[in-house]
């Protein structure tokens, strides 16, 4: 999801979470984020079985120097449940994101080394190399994809609940 190198893994993920399921702010500095925590590709977030199977037409296609390490740098911020957060031990990155990304990450026969990051350094570290890549409940605008490649693989919204033959008017909700 940066620069030249990872313009080719992105592609190589696009297509493996395409496959798979077929998400602001930024910062100009990176901090220090607050703390790393590693999971392998092959186990799971929160009791869901992860079912990829390593890929070896995809393998290939993964960049040299993330093959060569055999682990891709994540930066994710860790506050957002379900979709990323600090497991009960204090220290194990888990939810549905780190599921997909543990998912790709066997398919193209890696781990993944999850780093607990502000969210608004993400992106920097992304484009800065300090992550190969990203997963942390992005919205996707114009400005970030000036600066980065990103995947939608989930859509979220906001629905509304009222009891029966109550009228709100959502252009004016405050109050109600």
């Amino acid at each position: 999801m940066h620069i030249p190198h990872t313009r080719r893994a992105l592609a190589v993920f696009t297509l493996v979470a395409a496959a798979l399921t077929a998400t602001g702010c930024g910062s100009s500095t990176l901090g220090s984020g607050s703390g790393t925590t590693t999971a392998t590709a092959t186990g799971s977030s929160a009791g869901a079985a992860v079912t990829a199977t390593l890929d070896q037409a995809l393998a290939a296609k993964v960049p040299a120097s993330i093959k060569s390490k055999g682990t891709l740098i994540d930066g994710t911020d860790g506050s957002y449940a379900p979709n990323e957060y600090i497991g009960a031990d204090g220290k194990t990155m888990e939810g549905m994101d780190v599921d997909l990304l543990n998912a790709i990450a066997t398919t193209l026969g890696l781990k993944v080394e999850y780093n607990n990051a502000q969210f608004d350094t993400i992106i920097l570290g992304v484009t800065g190399g300090k992550y190969d890549i990203a997963i942390s409940s992005f919205t996707i605008n114009a400005q970030r994809k000036q600066v980065v490649n990103m995947v939608q693989y989930f859509n979220a919204g906001t629905s509304w609940a009222a009891k029966a033959g109550t009228q709100i008017d959502p252009n004016n909700a405050c109050g109600k």
